[in-house]
């Protein structure tokens, strides 16, 4: 006996983006705290500093656009693991 799974192809992909966004947020958020670890520390330079910020910025612009474009908010991205709690950090924090 074969099995066929139906699949909504607007639910996968907008359930296959949300998987993506949310692998791409985690580590956005993670090279974010990487880069302000590094500014306190007074490893980068001044030029350094202002590279990484463009960065992170263009990288935030560029989630809101696709989030939008696939109908997400910031919340759908983050996973409940259940007992461990949320994938992703509160944000600001």
């Amino acid at each position: 006996m074969t099995r066929r799974v139906e699949f909504d192809p607007d639910t996968l992909e907008r359930d296959l983006a949300s998987l993506i966004l949310t692998v791409v947020e985690l580590l956005r958020q993670l090279m974010e705290r990487q880069a302000l670890r590094r500014v306190d520390t007074g490893e980068l330079t001044e030029e350094q500093e202002e590279r990484i910020g463009m960065t992170l910025m263009l990288l935030e612009d560029r989630m809101t656009l696709l989030r939008t474009r696939f109908g997400l908010s910031p919340e759908d991205l983050n996973l409940d693991l259940g007992p461990l709690g949320p994938l992703l950090p509160p944000a600001g924090s």
